[in-house]
């Protein structure tokens, strides 16, 4: 599943104190820290963090940098985004959001539509849900984002398009289901509504799956993990699983897919790749389906 850390990993970062290191070391200007600066700023002995710090070294997640009889500590460049997965992307110090003008322009978007209140109440769910798991990046323009599908889906509901719908659904809606969603977005265009979700969404899209799809240039564009809404399910016409269990709700006239797909979490490109290319055989044989054959 996308949301499988190798387990000594997540022992290591179950520790609090652990986590709060690396989340330091993460922040810390040049991405490194001394032991000495981390034990001032957690307030404990330098012999207690140094502890620590052996336990983190010796299942890869920091790297050592002597620097004559310094030495600096940094995140292995292999672990970062398995860091990011479990402890979120940094934070950054911004304004609180100008919620009501987001209000505002969903509004004129969809006037005629949803009343006022009926967006307000979906973009405070949005936003809750957005960061329910703790930061989240880009909080207001993601919760728009969010909103916006979440309306489009409901009015689908009461006045349907007639367009082929498709949601994938994973763990943490960063790996599988966003290669699924980008490759099925470039084969389709407009012939097909995408959707993408997960049952415990991570903070981003992992680094490397925007790679792997950018190599066959396919782009995902400002997709970011969303969590699974009943909504959701109930637009799609298509609901195709990937390790996510029994997260789905099942609805009568939906069609239900399970793909049973290798998790790319800590693999190498190589056996990302392979997994993208699995992934691009299944959605090409889906939109053939569909709308009939995509092309070449």
């Amino acid at each position: 599943m996308d949301s499988v850390v190798e387990a000594p990993v997540l022992a290591v970062l179950a520790d609090p104190t652990r986590a709060r290191i690396i989340q330091l070391i993460r922040d810390a200007e040049g991405g490194r820290a001394m032991v000495s600066r981390l034990a001032e700023q957690l307030g404990l002995r330098q012999p207690t963090v140094s502890h620590h710090m052996a336990a983190l070294h010796a299942e890869g997640l920091v790297v050592r940098e002597p620097e004559g009889r310094r030495v600096w500590y940094s995140i292995s460049p292999d672990e970062a985004d398995r860091v990011t997965a479990l402890l979120g992307a940094p934070a950054l110090a911004a304004e609180e959001p100008d919620w009501d003008r987001v209000v505002d322009d969903l509004a004129a978007r969809y006037h005629g539509v949803f009343s006022r209140e009926t967006i307000a109440r979906y973009l405070t769910d949005s936003r809750d849900l957005l960061a329910a798991r703790g930061p989240a990046p880009l909080l207001a323009s993601r919760s728009a984002a969010f909103t916006t599908a979440r309306l489009d889906d409901l009015h689908s509901l009461e006045q349907p398009a007639g367009t082929p719908s498709v949601l994938f659904v994973c763990v943490q809606n960063a790996g599988r289901s966003q290669l699924a969603a980008g490759i099925l977005r470039q084969l389709a265009g407009d012939q097909v509504i995408v959707r993408t979700a997960g049952s415990a969404p991570a903070a981003e899209v992992r680094s490397v799956i925007v790679t792997a799809l950018d190599e066959i240039g396919v782009t995902l564009g400002g997709e970011f993990p969303k969590p699974l809404t009943d909504e959701a399910v109930r637009a799609a016409d298509i609901v195709v699983t990937m390790g996510c269990g029994d997260a789905c709700p099942i609805y009568p006239g939906r069609r239900y897919l399970d793909w049973d797909l290798a998790d790319p979490v800590g693999q190498p490109m190589s056996v990302i790749r392979a997994i993208r290319d699995d992934i691009y055989r299944r959605v090409r044989t889906l939109l053939e389906e569909l709308v009939g054959t995509p092309g070449p």
